[in-house]
């Protein structure tokens, strides 16, 4: 036998009974269920039909089904508040919030008519609810209500809201004041390598989620406020426009309309004030918290029907509340199963999802965790940034288009291109030992700088070396230690109309940190770094680099000739040629001062085009003839072993004599290169950058044919 009551109909034969174009309520019932799913359409509709009570009379029955909703969706926002990890868990709280206050207030609306309208027919004029909550929270006596939900909202309105709002705007101004130091961390951590790109993309999006939460949370309190004060304002006119319609236009005595208004005002007043109460309460557990996600719809949906511990004790206290006398059973029933069916379901996909994931974890089978080993603490950070606490803020700030950070990516792009090799990360840190606006510069974690800023002035300098004539707190320039005046930002234009140089305090920092690099470059320069340099040569040249290394020179001796030429800041960049220059020198001589030398002059045309002036000439200052005798009467010692041995009087002479000279230029804005053989060049180089160490040493064989050349003076 065959059953057919399950069948299928054939979709294209019809039913001769049923119109064409109709739906049957199977049908209908889909397309409900499929609008629904959409949460932005069903969050769009929830709001317009919250609206639309503030518009049209709602009936009894409707007014009940509401209430019944708004109190559930109070309790659930409560224990979804006490279950979440962190307030960022929870960061659609103020949308959430503004969506129950509204609905509150729409329903103290519609409940405000039915009172007001058909107040003189009875005590359940407003519904069932407003009925119950009225007769047994009064127990039978109107003063009793009044007293109750006066207390209430006295609770709600100064202990709760107050309190919360407090926390609130507290949490906010924290969290906007925590920020620079948080993005600086970041940055660090970046420039240090220990996250990438996208890690440091997603903490500064959670940042700053973090801080759009708490700032909403200091308005949505307000919210709050304004949801006690409106019970209040609606409770005392509901009592006096009822008692008013009663004895006015429904002929009733001044007791019974007292008594029949009171008690559905008082009714009306709890049923609005708990729930208040409630939202207040987990509002003040939130701000408590901290941490945040979403958008409005996707958030509300997936964030309130998370956690089925929260929906499972909703629904057992919406069982409790059928329980009542007089409250409508069947529709806190129908809530307490909805809600604890999503309980139950969510409950049971969770346990799947952790099966699946357990699965998964053993076919894996990670082996123990790898402990970090103690000597990853030898570790020292080649180049370091130490601030203190008062210019976190710099690390934000944008200065001439970029941040801090991005300049300092920047300077390391410009650097490779000087020097030739890329200079090893930056890593910003604060330091709480030192004082708020100064800095420290640290090579291989040995001091090598440090200045002092005002990171809410501008530094001007004179170019010509003297004072600035304008109003502000004297210093020196950390970089060149040239007078300069920190300076108001409004008066940046007038100092630039005197022809000042102006700068803020990120542009000083990244001066001053530009050249304390180049000062030390050499020491960045390690054995591992020249190794690279070598083995990122192109193929071409490969053949060069195997016939100097190490049959002529081992790479540690080509590292100290690499450093020799940073020192003096000569580029080395054109590394080619520099190892054409060893394999000539290393053919009669393995030291390193003269391997150096003779690269130098291999090196003549990259050389005179780097100590050109702006007009593609080289400024000279010579040796007179005096001088160059006696450097090299002084030079003592057979082939490797030279040295120079001047008496230190003699010495001393020749440094005034520079400095007489150079002093003597420079007020007529002459930087200049002294000339020296090249027999004496080293040496004479080993005392100039004693006192000038920027000074230019060139020998006569490192002065390109084709260069320009213009003698200033003479020593």
């Amino acid at each position: 036998m065959t059953d057919t009551s399950n069948q299928v109909p054939d979709p294209g034969s019809g039913d001769k009974n049923t119109p064409a174009g109709s739906l049957d309520g199977g049908a209908l019932f889909a397309q409900i269920k499929s609008v629904l799913a959409k949460g932005d359409i069903a969050l769009a509709l929830g709001v317009v039909a919250i609206l639309a009570i503030l518009i049209l009379p709602m009936p009894t029955w409707l007014l009940d089904v509401s209430l019944g909703i708004s109190i559930t969706i109070s309790i659930l926002i409560l224990m979804t508040v006490l279950f979440i990890h962190r307030a960022l868990d929870f960061n659609s709280f103020p949308t959430v919030l503004l969506i129950a206050t509204m609905l509150r207030l729409s329903l103290n609306l519609a409940s405000t008519r039915l009172i007001l309208a058909d107040g003189h027919s009875g005590t359940d004029a407003a519904g069932q609810v407003i009925k119950a909550f009225g007769e047994f929270m009064m127990s039978g006596n109107p003063v009793i209500g009044v007293i109750v939900f006066a207390i209430l909202v006295i609770v709600n309105f100064i202990v709760i809201t107050k309190g919360s709002g407090r926390i609130a705007e507290v949490s906010a101004r924290f969290s906007l004041d925590a920020m620079p130091g948080k993005q600086m961390a970041i940055d660090a951590d970046l420039s240090s390598g220990i996250i990438s790109e996208n890690e440091a993309r997603e903490r500064r999006e959670e940042l700053t989620q973090e801080s759009s939460f708490f700032g909403s949370m200091d308005g949505a309190s307000k919210f709050v406020r304004g949801d006690a004060i409106a019970g209040l304002l609606i409770t005392i006119i509901n009592v006096i426009g009822g008692i008013i319609i009663g004895m006015a236009q429904n002929d009733l005595s001044f007791a019974d309309a007292a008594s029949t208004y009171t008690v559905l005002t008082a009714g009306d007043g709890l049923v609005s004030q708990i729930p208040a109460l409630i939202v207040s309460t987990a509002a003040g557990l939130l701000v408590t918290k901290s941490g945040t996600n979403g958008s409005a719809d996707k958030a509300v949906f997936s964030q309130l029907g998370g956690y089925p511990q929260a929906l499972g004790i909703s629904s057992g206290l919406m069982v409790i509340m059928a329980l009542l006398p007089g409250i409508p059973t069947f529709i806190f029933l129908a809530l307490a199963g909805l809600t604890g069916g999503g309980a139950w379901l969510l409950t049971r996909s969770q346990k799947q999802a952790e099966a699946v994931a357990l699965l998964r974890d053993e076919a894996e089978a990670a082996g123990p965790p790898v402990e970090e080993p103690i000597s990853s603490i030898l570790n020292i950070d080649l180049v370091r940034l130490e601030l203190g606490y008062g210019l976190l803020p710099l690390i934000n700030e944008i200065s001439e288009g970029q941040k801090i950070t991005d300049q300092i990516k920047s300077l390391r792009r410009q650097m490779a291109t000087e020097s030739g090799f890329i200079m090893p990360q930056v890593r910003i840190q604060d330091n709480l030992q030192l004082d708020a606006n100064l800095y420290v510069i640290r090579v291989k974690e040995i001091e090598v700088g440090r200045g002092e800023l005002q990171p809410s002035r501008l530094m001007a300098m004179n170019p010509t070396g003297e004072s600035v004539d304008l109003p502000g707190t004297d210093t020196r320039e950390p970089t060149f230690n040239l007078p300069a005046t920190w300076i108001a930002p409004d008066a940046r234009e007038e100092a630039v109309f005197r022809g000042y140089t102006v700068v803020d305090p990120s542009t000083v920092i990244i001066t001053h940190l530009a050249e304390t690099i180049r000062d030390n470059m050499h020491e960045l320069l390690s054995y591992g770094e020249t190794q690279n340099l070598l083995d990122e040569l192109p193929e071409n040249h490969q053949k060069l680099v195997g016939d100097v290394i190490p049959s002529q020179l081992t790479v540690s001796a080509l590292q100290r000739v690499l450093q020799n030429l940073l020192i003096e800041r000569v580029s080395i960049r054109d590394l080619p040629t520099i190892l054409e220059g060893v394999a000539e020198a290393a053919s009669y001589s393995r030291n390193v001062t003269v391997i150096t030398e003779h690269v130098r002059t291999r090196l003549a045309r990259q050389i005179s085009e780097a100590s050109s002036d702006s007009n593609g000439v080289i400024p000279l200052v010579t040796l007179s003839g005096e001088w160059e005798q006696a450097f090299a009467e002084s030079i003592i010692g057979q082939g490797d072993d030279k040295q120079l041995a001047m008496p230190p009087s003699k010495l001393q002479e020749f440094i005034a004599a520079i400095r007489e000279l150079f002093d003597t230029l420079a007020r007529s804005g002459e930087i200049p290169v002294i000339l020296t053989s090249p027999a004496i060049r080293p040496y004479v180089r080993s005392i100039v950058e004693r006192f000038h160490p920027q000074t230019i040493v060139m020998s006569q064989n490192e002065i390109h044919a084709k260069a320009k050349i213009r003698t200033l003076g003479q020593i």
